[in-house]
């Protein structure tokens, strides 16, 4: 991957963290972000020491603030191309198969929310707050809605995008929007990813794909599909040796296959 000065990609102990380096603009979205994070997790699908990703944003005030309004471009599309950056974002993400966990170290907005949202899991600092701001400059999180929707209840939803006035990270959490709120951020994130790094690689992977392939399906559909899913799940390595292991009482030796 091409060096890229305005977003941190560092790999360690099998976690790959993105990080958006511009504190200055307080982490808001350009051209290069979108097209950095996008470069990065279609190549993190394809490497097996990788387990987890994790994005944040430097320092301590933003997590994203979302489009960067300050550039005066940040809505100048191209008509003639049929799919946006932001969007080929959220698509890259909906196809990664490795967990995503969103570290939000601080403000969350407009496009930030999108990122949040596009990511598996969430952990926040106390001092973080969310929001939807669009319609305070004329505008409305309709790419964001497409990542957001299923996350949020319709009325909670409905009032960030009309009112686009912020909640706080406590609402945030009773409302679903991330999975915990600790003062010790990092604490807690090296908490979670001790949680899934002891566990089978293959079925992490092929579980994400199954949640995310089902999440549209009707009822019968889903059944119909996870039916030969589970099937599919038992004949890999980890399955057998998870299996093994339990009737042995000791702890399984992954290969992630």
């Amino acid at each position: 991957m091409t060096s890229n000065p305005e977003l941190g990609v560092a790999r360690r102990e099998g976690v790959l963290w993105l990080t958006l380096q511009r504190e200055q603009r307080r982490n808001a979205l350009s051209p290069a972000v979108l097209d950095g994070l996008a470069a990065a997790l279609a190549e993190a699908q394809s490497d097996r020491s990788l387990r987890v990703v994790v994005l944040t944003g430097a320092g301590e005030k933003a997590f994203c603030a979302g489009a960067d309004l300050q550039s005066g471009e940040s809505f100048a599309f191209d008509f003639s191309e049929p799919t946006g950056a932001f969007a080929r974002l959220l698509r890259q993400a909906r196809a990664s198969h490795l967990p995503l966990i969103a570290r939000v170290n601080g403000a969350c907005f407009a496009g930030g929310m999108g990122l949040l949202a596009m990511c598996d899991l969430a952990v926040a600092a106390p001092h973080a707050v969310f929001g939807l701001p669009e319609v305070k400059v004329g505008l409305f999180p309709a790419q964001v809605l497409a990542v957001l929707q299923h996350l949020l209840p319709r009325r909670q939803l409905v009032e960030l995008c009309l009112t686009g006035e912020p909640i706080t990270s406590a609402q945030a959490l009773a409302l679903g929007l991330v999975n915990y709120v600790d003062p010790d951020l990092d604490g807690r994130l090296a908490w979670l990813l001790a949680r899934l790094a002891d566990k089978s690689p293959a079925a992490i992977r092929r579980g994400l794909y199954t949640l995310k392939s089902i999440e549209a399906m009707p009822f019968e559909q889903s059944m119909a599909f996870t039916e030969s899913q589970i099937a599919l799940f038992a004949q890999t390595e980890d399955a057998k040796e998870g299996q093994a292991a339990f009737r042995e009482k000791r702890k399984p030796q992954w290969t992630g296959r």
